[in-house]
């Protein structure tokens, strides 16, 4: 049974995780962690135009906000979304990581540290190498590893750059994806 799902993005995935969203069923099982590349100082606009269209709830969390399933949390501008070990998000303005702040890398692979085999992570299009290694990570510990299809993607750096590193489960389009996650059960 899985536990959560991630998903990292950059350039070209805010409207493949718009439709993502907006097809979830209300009573979706999981948490839905979101960690996607976006401006540093645009501080309002992204969650209410992804609330807008989603059926769960979108939330950009606050420092150890406890993470409940049928949400889908969004990682701040700006700041690295942990997740902690009693299911917790934890917030940093470290250093960006591959250029970014949040860095999908570090979201990823603490996930995959406190979810292990019971984590789905899914890297979308985007124009950097951020959340490559991360979804490594979660294939090691035993998760499970979704790829966008690159040739479904506007920008293919992400995803073509996580299928050099890891051996994926699935490669899925935006209709693929969707249809796989509205399969997930309650545990």
């Amino acid at each position: 049974m899985h536990k959560a799902v991630i998903i990292g993005g950059s350039a070209g995935s805010f409207q493949v995780i718009t439709r993502i969203l907006s097809a979830m069923p209300a009573n979706f099982p999981l948490p839905v962690l979101l960690c996607l590349h976006r401006l540093k100082h645009v501080r309002s606009g992204f969650v209410e135009a992804l609330s807008i269209k989603s059926s769960i709830p979108v939330i950009e969390p606050m420092d150890k906000e406890q993470i409940k399933p049928g949400r889908a949390y969004l990682a701040p501008a700006n700041y690295h979304m942990y997740i902690e070990l009693g299911n917790k998000i934890a917030l940093s303005t470290e250093e960006p990581v591959n250029h970014s702040r949040p860095s999908i890398d570090l979201s990823f692979i603490t996930a995959a540290q406190v979810y292990r085999e019971k984590l789905i992570g899914i890297i979308l299009s985007g124009a950097n190498r951020d959340g490559a290694y991360g979804l490594k990570r979660v294939k090691d510990h035993g998760g499970m590893a979704i790829v966008q299809d690159p040739e479904e993607c506007q920008v293919k750096t992400m995803t073509d750059t996580s299928l050099k590193m890891t051996k994926v489960d699935h490669i899925f389009n935006t209709n693929e994806i969707i249809r796989f996650l509205q399969k997930i059960k309650h545990p």
